[in-house]
C-alpha cells in the first residue's frame, strides 16, 4: 500500500488567475512516470478531511498544476490559501497505464481539454529531458488564449513539436475537429473533462486509429 508522506511547500506560481503550480518537497519521494498523479489529503482542525487526486506536472520533482474550483472543497484552499513553508499531505505515485515512458520512441499525439494539459505537460518535459528524435504533437482545446497553462514554455519553439491551439470562447470559436488530428500512428494521449474525451475519441477512432493506442483520462461530469 502506498503510505502518506508529509508535503512541504517551497515554491508557487501563477498559471492564470484561477490556477496556481505549486513545487513540494517530499521526503523519500520514490520518483514517478509522466502521467501518472498522487492523491491530496487536507485535515481541518476538528479532524475533518477531504481528499481529491491531481496529476503530476513535472517529469521530476513533486509539482501540481491546481485549478481552484468555485465549489471545490479542497483546490480553493490549494490555489488561494496554502503559503509556502505549509505542509500538507499526499500519496503517490498512482497510476500505471496514462504514462509516458521515455524508452518508448514511437510519435505521441497529445490530446487536451482545459486542465487536462497537465499530464501531458509532465509527458512533454520529459520528452525535453530526455533529448532524441521522438516527434510530439499537443492539439490544446481551451475557452480563450488567456486561460493557457504554461504560455511561455509552449510559445518556445521546439523542432520536435508540434502545437495546434483550439479556442472555443473566442474569434473563430470552434470545436476540435478531424482537421486537428493526424491519422493512424501515435500513441496517443488524451485528457480533460468527461465530454472531451469522449468527442476525442471518437474522432480518433472515427479517423482509424487503434483503440489500444488511445489512452484516456478524464475528470469532472
Amino acid at each position: 500500500m502506498i503510505r502518506w508522506r508529509r508535503a512541504r511547500l517551497t515554491a508557487a506560481r501563477e498559471e492564470t488567475p484561477t490556477a496556481r503550480t505549486l513545487v513540494f518537497e517530499v521526503a523519500d519521494w520514490p520518483g514517478h512516470l509522466a502521467g501518472q498523479h498522487v492523491d491530496v489529503r487536507l485535515t481541518a482542525p476538528d479532524g475533518y478531511t477531504a481528499q481529491r487526486s491531481y496529476s503530476l506536472a513535472a517529469p521530476e520533482g513533486v509539482e501540481l498544476t491546481v485549478e481552484g474550483l468555485p465549489d471545490g472543497e479542497v483546490s480553493p484552499y490549494l490555489v488561494d490559501e496554502l503559503t509556502v513553508g505549509d505542509e500538507i499531505e499526499l500519496r503517490g505515485p498512482v497510476g500505471g497505464w496514462f504514462v509516458w515512458r521515455p524508452a518508448v520512441t514511437t510519435p505521441v499525439l497529445l490530446v487536451a481539454g482545459g486542465s487536462g494539459i497537465v499530464p501531458l505537460m509532465a509527458m512533454i518535459r520529459a520528452r525535453r529531458l530526455m533529448g532524441g528524435e521522438t516527434p510530439f504533437h499537443l492539439v490544446y482545446s481551451l475557452g480563450e488564449p488567456a486561460r493557457r497553462y504554461y504560455a511561455a514554455e509552449l510559445d518556445t519553439p521546439e523542432p520536435w513539436l508540434t502545437i495546434t491551439w483550439v479556442h472555443t470562447r473566442v474569434a473563430p470559436h470552434r470545436r476540435i475537429t478531424k482537421d486537428d488530428l493526424p491519422g493512424p500512428g501515435p500513441d496517443v494521449f488524451v485528457c480533460g473533462p468527461t465530454g472531451f474525451v469522449e468527442a476525442a475519441a471518437d474522432l480518433l477512432l472515427d479517423l482509424g486509429h487503434d483503440p489500444g493506442q488511445v489512452r484516456t483520462e478524464r475528470f469532472g461530469g
